[in-house]
């Protein structure tokens, strides 16, 4: 799963995606169309539960769950007419499946702001603008061929065209297609559709150094906070991406208290890593033994015998069984011996919904 990091030039994104792959992959710089080609960043989901069952395990190794970020280059106005590099920063995000934000909070006068001014709500419906208008003509030209199938009698194709021209008054009416009421089988074929407003979307709003203690007060971010709250079906996440640039080089224990120093008890980029991993909709199970305590990413309400094949196909081909404690009871008990006289160590079968933070063990023919 991948989250794109967008935004209009000059706002912060090239120096956030390098402080969230703790490298400096992205160039950044102070002009227009400074990342071209997308850079691609494996990132490690901060989760301290799985330090805390490596103690139980009594084991050595700890693997983190990780999710992919793409620094995408700036968007400009007109971008859904091919200006800037329009095209081929729309096919970029088309390839990501959710959308994180960058909203400039902060006042520069060394850094330039390609608007003329610092404004982060206009800055929002400008990239969401060129996103609907894109997503409209996708939905126009789709809808001329689907049409002359829907018209021979073809159910599918009818079904589709009715979804189509449910979207159609919508994204004219300047509104995102994740907005959209929609019954679960439309909610289905929406997928198929590819559409760039249908991605679930984060805001990071970038304020400075001074502003990060108290960034609820920052103006710009009250702004953001009541736009998202009557304009999308999506969050926010205050954070500085220069002060978590100036963090790469320095070890966990230095980063803490030099965040201490600027009053934060928690970095930045932590909360947002966390904030799109829930945003994909993504949640962690976690398997503990000897050999290695470690954490395997799925999509919520996935059933045992899907939880099960992430770690290999044979499993969920060959399901029989998963043993399953929460975590919460196997670390209050602190031990699966413990877990199991208490009545807490469960056998469960290929219906059980996996619940985030589950311990699990599973059977299977090989």
């Amino acid at each position: 799963m991948k989250a794109g990091i967008v935004g209009l030039p000059n706002v912060g994104k090239s120096t956030l995606f390098n402080a969230l792959t703790r490298s400096r992959k992205a160039e950044a710089a102070n002009y227009p169309f400074c990342t071209i080609d997308p850079n691609v960043g494996v990132v490690t989901v901060p989760d301290e539960r799985a330090y805390v069952l490596q103690k139980i395990a009594k084991t050595q190794v700890v693997i983190p769950a990780a999710i992919e970020f793409v620094d995408i280059a700036g968007l400009v106005a007109g971008a859904s007419k091919g200006e800037g590099l329009g095209n081929q920063f729309l096919a970029n995000i088309r390839e990501v499946d959710a959308i994180v934000q960058v909203v400039r909070c902060f006042e520069d006068s060394d850094v330039i702001h390609t608007m003329g001014s610092v404004d982060p709500v206009r800055d929002i419906e400008i990239i969401a603008t060129e996103l609907m208008l894109a997503d409209l003509d996708s939905v126009t030209k789709r809808i001329e061929k689907t049409q002359k199938k829907a018209k021979s009698g073809d159910k599918d194709a009818q079904a589709e065209l009715a979804l189509l021209q449910k979207l159609e008054p919508h994204l004219a009416d300047g509104k995102p297609a994740n907005v959209l009421e929609l019954a679960d089988d439309e909610k289905v074929r929406l997928k198929q559709f590819h559409l760039l407003t249908a991605k679930p979307v984060l805001f990071a709003c970038n304020v400075a150094e001074s502003d990060l203690a108290n960034a609820e007060a920052n103006p710009f971010v009250q702004k953001v906070a009541d736009y998202v709250r009557t304009h999308h079906d999506a969050a926010y996440v205050p954070i500085s991406a220069k002060i978590e640039y100036e963090l790469i080089d320095l070890s966990p224990e230095e980063a803490r208290e030099f965040l201490a120093d600027l009053g934060v008890s928690d970095s930045g980029v932590s909360s947002l890593i966390r904030a799109s991993y829930a945003l994909l909709g993504l949640q962690t199970y976690f398997t503990a033994g000897e050999k290695e305590v470690r954490a395997w990413t799925i999509q919520k309400g996935w059933k045992a015998p899907q939880a099960a094949g992430v770690i290999h196909t044979d499993f969920e081909k060959g399901f029989i069984k998963a043993e399953v404690v929460s975590y919460d009871d196997l670390t209050s008990l602190g031990s699966v011996a413990a877990a199991r006289d208490a009545g807490k160590y469960r056998l469960e079968g290929k219906d059980y919904i996996f619940q985030d933070g589950d311990v699990a063990l599973f059977r299977f023919n090989r």
